[in-house]
């Protein structure tokens, strides 16, 4: 095992957003709001854009576009506001899921692409770091997360931990 081992980082900066579930029409009455706002049990969750200025959680086998990194306990025009990260540069700590069109079989190796893994559901919090698997496609990607360390397992394996690094 190397000595030196990339490890996640705390980003210097997050952008503010809503964050909800569903589409903007489907958010129309404020009972729809509050049924699909977050809580922090979706803190460190992988996120994407859903609609005019806000993310929701990704489902398995989307891209990385940034993680959930708090929420806040008010809302503004009926929807949670939070903070996501994930720019260039930055590095996450994730658990390696096996390959993107067979979850939880395969191994994960230094430099592939990775997108969404198996999904905690909504309203569950993380008990382990989020999970990735290796893209299928490791070419043609909007939002590049590699991966740049194996982790204290060195081998890649589904359940192990490692480090991801968004690089475009």
């Amino acid at each position: 095992m190397a000595k030196f081992q990339m490890k996640e980082r705390i980003p210097t900066s997050a952008k503010t957003a809503r964050l909800a579930e569903g589409t903007d029409a489907a958010n129309a009455t404020p009972a729809t709001l509050v049924a699909n706002n977050h809580s922090d049990a979706e803190v460190g969750k992988i996120v994407k854009v859903l609609g005019e200025s806000r993310y929701g959680l990704a489902a398995a086998g989307n891209q990385i576009e940034g993680f959930v990194s708090s929420v806040e306990s008010a809302t503004a025009d009926g929807f949670t506001i939070g903070s996501v990260i994930g720019t260039v540069g930055n590095y996450k700590e994730v658990t390696f899921d096996g390959l993107q069109a067979t979850p939880g079989t395969g191994t994960i190796a230094i430099g592939d692409r990775v997108v969404t893994g198996t999904v905690v559901a909504k309203g569950t919090a993380l008990t382990v770091p989020v999970r990735v698997t290796k893209a299928t496609a490791q070419t043609g990607m909007d939002f590049v997360w590699q991966v740049v360390s194996l982790g204290s397992a060195g081998t890649g394996a589904v359940s192990t931990t490692g480090v991801i690094e968004r690089i475009s």
